[in-house]
């Protein structure tokens, strides 16, 4: 079975983390969730959350009848993810660790995903983009950052997915809705 992801080893994942911590003095990364339109009651998948860099925004932006997923394929991540949790009382994320699979989110649940600087790592974009249709509520939306990749590079593998399509973008980020 082909993997979707590689996870890094945990010296590098370690260093990205610290890398995060240092930018993040300088600037305030949940930002980015404001465009996203998260609302309260909302279900939200943090997908490659990472370090949790956004769930505590997320978290307050749902409310306490909203849910957020914090998902991510390194066992660290998650760790991390306990930590905020715990620090914040965040009684409405739930951590996911994840495998060759989009994990324990259930079908169709999802307002709305957002996978930030992650898909340039996604092995089998194919695949990735078919688990995030499975989650997604019909009207729900994915919002996809490029990551290390060019914006011509991600569409091409939306396009070939077929199941989305492009109904918002930035330079940052496109804003995609299953396809019909």
């Amino acid at each position: 079975m082909k993997k979707l992801f590689n996870p890094q080893s945990k010296t590098g994942y370690s260093l990205m983390v610290w890398t995060f911590r240092i930018m993040d003095l300088f600037g305030k990364p949940d930002r980015l969730l404001e465009d996203f339109r998260l609302q309260t009651g909302n279900v939200v998948v943090d997908y490659g959350c990472g370090p949790g860099r956004y769930i505590r925004k997320a978290a307050d932006q749902v409310g306490p009848n909203g849910h957020v997923y914090a998902a991510d394929i390194h066992p660290m991540a998650i760790d991390l993810v306990r930590q905020k949790i715990d620090k914040y009382r965040l009684t409405n994320v739930t951590p996911v660790l994840l495998g060759d699979k989009p994990g324990t989110i259930p079908d169709r649940s999802a307002d709305i995903v957002y996978a930030l600087d992650m898909f340039h790592q996604v092995d089998d974009p194919a695949a990735f983009l078919d688990g995030m249709h499975r989650i997604v509520k019909p009207a729900g939306v994915l919002y996809l950052e490029d990551g290390h990749q060019p914006r011509s590079q991600s569409l091409e593998k939306v396009q070939r997915s077929k199941h989305w399509r492009v109904s918002r973008e930035n330079k940052h980020w496109m804003e995609l809705k299953p396809a019909a």
